[in-house]
């Protein structure tokens, strides 16, 4: 009986190391993304404000780039250099949803 018990160990010890496969799943996000185009270099510095929150910088959300995730629903932007207002919009956006604005 201990031969028959050494003799199952090293079959043991082998099943036991082993690992069940595992499955690797990710989720996309499909929040709605906003980026922009700058005619002018200097527009780069403006504030990008959403719903009343600044965001940062309007160089930071460049079209090809880089781009700003919101949430699903209607939103109100607004990008701000200085004292001039560049664009002030109401929009919606929906899940997947990239939208480019363009400063002038």
């Amino acid at each position: 009986m201990t031969a028959t018990l050494l003799a199952a160990l090293p079959v043991l010890g082998i099943y036991g190391c082993t690992q069940m496969p595992t499955e690797k799943q990710g989720v996309s996000d499909i929040r709605p993304q906003i980026s922009f185009k700058a005619t002018d270099t200097q527009q780069h510095a403006a504030r990008v404000i959403v719903d009343g929150l600044d965001m940062g910088s309007l160089g930071s959300y460049l079209d090809g780039i880089a781009a700003l995730r919101i949430i699903s629903g209607t939103h109100q932007l607004r990008v701000v250099l200085g004292s001039q207002i560049l664009l002030d919009e109401k929009f919606y956006a929906g899940d997947g949803v990239n939208r480019t604005f363009l400063i002038q």
